[in-house]
């Protein structure tokens, strides 16, 4: 489980293509040395386990399915990402719950800077619409954000500057896949009301 709260930027050192389509991913970060194996990171808002560790990088791997779902597939060496270590029962919850299971990717649509901050607009897919809410929370790459306003299947996020500059979104650009996890409870109650719909039929 995370917060949504990013720790910091860590930077792809190698991606190795695995046996059967997988990939492995050597991260770097300044909390390397301190990872144990069996750990969960998040990674771009993906949950990954950590294979091996040394002083400067930790070692995940992404199978097939993960590919399939998430901007993972996309990464390349020395790419900045994302990075939150599993929340802890010492730790504040000053985002919101987060699974690291991404349920799908958006395509920037539109990044336009604004006096205070940025807007950023997104596209996804159809089938989630009924997972966005205005004023709800949304997890892209990895991080906690407001959906400030949606239309259709476009949704649009405002971003402070603090978030801006310490997280990979100061490097994305229109046309780029983020990866998006709709809030959790949300997605119970979509299902349950769905259920009760059918069964009252």
């Amino acid at each position: 489980m995370f917060t949504g709260i990013v720790q910091e930027i860590g930077s792809v050192r190698s991606v190795t293509s695995l046996n059967g389509g997988g990939k492995e991913l050597k991260i770097a970060c300044s909390f390397a040395e301190t990872c144990h194996e069996d750990e969960s990171i998040a990674v771009n808002g993906v949950c990954l386990t950590v294979t091996e560790f040394d002083e400067e990088t930790f070692t995940v791997q992404a199978v097939e399915e993960t590919l399939r779902k998430t901007s993972i597939r996309e990464l390349e060496e020395k790419a900045p990402v994302n990075l939150e270590r599993s929340l802890t029962l010492n730790r504040g919850l000053e985002g919101h719950l987060v699974q690291g299971h991404v349920d799908t990717t958006g395509t920037i649509t539109n990044i336009e800077k604004e006096d205070t901050g940025w807007l950023l607009s997104i596209d996804y897919p159809d089938e989630f619409t009924d997972m966005i809410v205005g004023r709800g929370s949304i997890t892209m790459e990895g991080i906690s954000l407001t959906v400030a306003r949606e239309s259709g299947h476009n949704f649009t996020v405002a971003i402070i500057p603090y978030t801006w500059n310490h997280t990979n979104l100061k490097h994305k650009k229109k046309g780029d896949k983020v990866n998006l996890e709709f809030d959790v409870i949300g997605k119970y109650v979509v299902k349950y009301l769905a259920k009760i719909g059918r069964d009252s039929l």
